[in-house]
C-alpha cells in the first residue's frame, strides 16, 4: 500500500502507565519516579499520558501537577469518576497545566449498573450529561469512558457515547475492561457505533484494551482498522490482572506491517522502545520475560540449529523486526545443544580461531558433547574445547 505521508490517518498512543499501570499488584511509583517516567514516555512519543488519578491520594495528586507542570512535550490528563469531587480534583491539579486534559468513566454494561451503581439506563444517561458538562466547564478537552464498553449492550452504549458527545465530550474511550471481547467482535461493535451515533466522526474515538484473555494488541489494531484513531495502554503491557495492551507492540506491529498499516502513522519514536521499557521494567521491579514480544531477551535471539543457520544467511528469514530498529544492538545466537555447526564455526571465527573444513566435523562433536549437559555454552567454554584440539 503507498500512501502519501500527509494523507495518512494518524494514530494518538496514550499512555496510561502512571494509573492504570500502578494498579498492578505490588508496583507503588514515587512522584520522581512518575516525573521520570513521565518525561521518557513522552520522549518515545506518547501524545497523551494519563498522569493519575488526583482524586486518590494527596500523593496522586501531587504527582499530577508537577507531571501536568513539568512535562511539555505530551498533553497530560488527570482521571475522575463521575463524581464532582473528583472531576474538582482534576481540576485543581492540572489548573497549571499547559497541556492538561480531564478523563471521566462512569460503567454501564448491565453488571456494573446494577452490581456497583444500582442504577437504570436513565439514570446512568443523566449521571454521564450532569458530570461530562460540569467536567466541560473547566477543559476543552474531555475524555468520557463508558467503563465495560466491550460488555455493554451494543443499543445503549451507543446512547452513552452520544449523550457524552452532546454533553461536551471531545474523546469516547471504549474500554474492553476485563478483556473479555475478540478482534472481530470488537470491530463489529466499533462499525455498529459508527452507524449508530450520529456524532461519531466530529470526536477522537479510543480503545483501552486489557489482556484478560490474551487479546488486548490483536483487539487494539482492529480498532485502528475500524476507525478508532487513539489506542490505550502501558508501556510492558503493565496494569490490573493480566494488564492492558502493551503500546510498543501496537507501534511495532504498525511499523512491520505496512501492507495492513501503510494508511496509519503514529510519533512513536520507535528507537527509544527498548530504553523506554527498561525504565519501567526498573521502577516497577518487574523483569521483562524473555519470551515477551518486542522488547524479551529472547525476542532478537536464536538458538535452534536451523534458525541460526537460516539467519546466518539471510537474517530475514527469522527476523522481521531488527533489533536496532526498537533500539537494541544486535541480534543474538547463544550456542545450546540446538545449535547447528554453522552457528559454532561462525562464533568461533568471531573469537579470532582460524578453523580449516577438515576440522569442523570434530569440533562441532566436541561441542555437542558439552551442550549435552547445560543450557548454554560460553566464550570460556568455547576456549577450554580449543585449547584441548590444540
Amino acid at each position: 500500500m503507498t500512501t502519501n505521508q500527509a494523507s495518512k490517518t494518524y494514530i494518538q498512543f496514550f499512555d496510561t502507565s502512571l494509573r492504570d499501570g500502578e494498579q498492578t499488584i505490588g508496583v507503588n511509583f514515587s512522584t520522581e519516579d512518575k516525573i521520570q517516567i513521565a518525561h521518557q514516555v513522552a520522549d518515545w512519543g506518547a501524545d497523551v499520558i494519563e498522569a493519575g488519578f488526583p482524586a486518590a491520594s494527596p500523593t496522586d495528586f501531587q504527582a499530577v501537577r508537577r507531571i501536568g507542570q513539568e512535562v511539555t512535550n505530551a498533553n497530560i490528563v488527570g482521571l475522575a469518576r463521575c463524581v464532582k469531587r473528583d472531576i474538582d480534583a482534576v481540576v485543581k491539579a492540572l489548573a497549571d497545566a499547559p497541556n492538561g486534559q480531564i478523563h471521566v468513566f462512569i460503567g454501564t454494561s448491565p453488571i456494573h449498573r446494577e452490581a456497583k451503581f444500582h442504577m437504570n439506563q436513565e439514570q446512568v444517561l443523566a449521571k454521564i450529561t450532569e458530570c461530562v458538562s460540569y467536567a466541560k466547564q473547566s477543559f476543552t478537552n474531555v475524555e468520557f469512558s463508558p467503563e465495560d464498553a466491550a460488555r455493554t449492550e451494543w443499543d445503549f452504549l451507543a446512547r452513552v457515547c452520544q449523550t457524552a458527545i452532546e454533553a461536551g465530550a471531545t474523546v469516547i474511550n471504549l474500554p474492553d475492561t476485563v478483556g473479555y471481547t475478540y478482534p472481530a467482535e470488537f470491530g463489529h461493535m466499533i462499525d455498529y457505533l459508527h452507524e449508530h451515533v450520529p456524532s461519531f466522526d466530529q470526536v477522537t474515538f479510543s480503545v483501552h484494551c486489557h489482556n484478560d484473555l490474551g487479546m488486548a494488541t490483536a483487539n487494539a489494531i482492529m480498532a485502528i482498522q475500524h476507525g478508532v484513531t487513539r489506542i490505550e495502554g502501558t508501556i510492558n503491557g503493565i496494569g490490573e490482572r493480566a494488564g492492558n495492551t502493551p503500546l510498543e507492540e501496537v507501534a511495532a506491529f504498525m511499523h512491520v506491517r505496512q501492507d495492513q498499516m501503510g494508511a496509519f502513522t503514529n510519533g512513536i519514536d520507535l528507537k527509544q522502545t527498548a530504553k523506554t521499557c527498561q525504565m519501567i521494567s526498573d521502577k516497577t521491579g518487574m523483569v521483562i520475560p524473555n519470551n515477551k514480544a518486542v522488547t524479551g531477551a529472547n525476542a532478537f535471539a536464536h538458538e535452534s540449529g536451523i534458525h541460526q543457520d537460516g539467519f546466518l544467511k539471510n537474517r530475514q528469514t527469522y527476523e522481521i523486526l531488527t533489533p536496532q530498529s526498537v533500539g537494541r544492538s544486535s541480534a543474538s545466537l547463544p550456542l545450546g545443544k540446538l545449535s547447528g555447526s554453522h552457528a559454532v564455526i561462525n562464533k568461533l571465527k568471531k573469537m579470532g580461531y582460524e578453523v580449516a573444513d577438515d576440522q569442523i566435523k570434530d569440533i562441532y562433536q566436541r561441542f555437542q558433547k558439552i551442550a549435552d549437559h547445560q543450557k548454554i555454552v560460553s566464550e570460556t567454554e568455547l576456549v577450554n574445547m580449543m585449547q584441548q584440539i590444540g
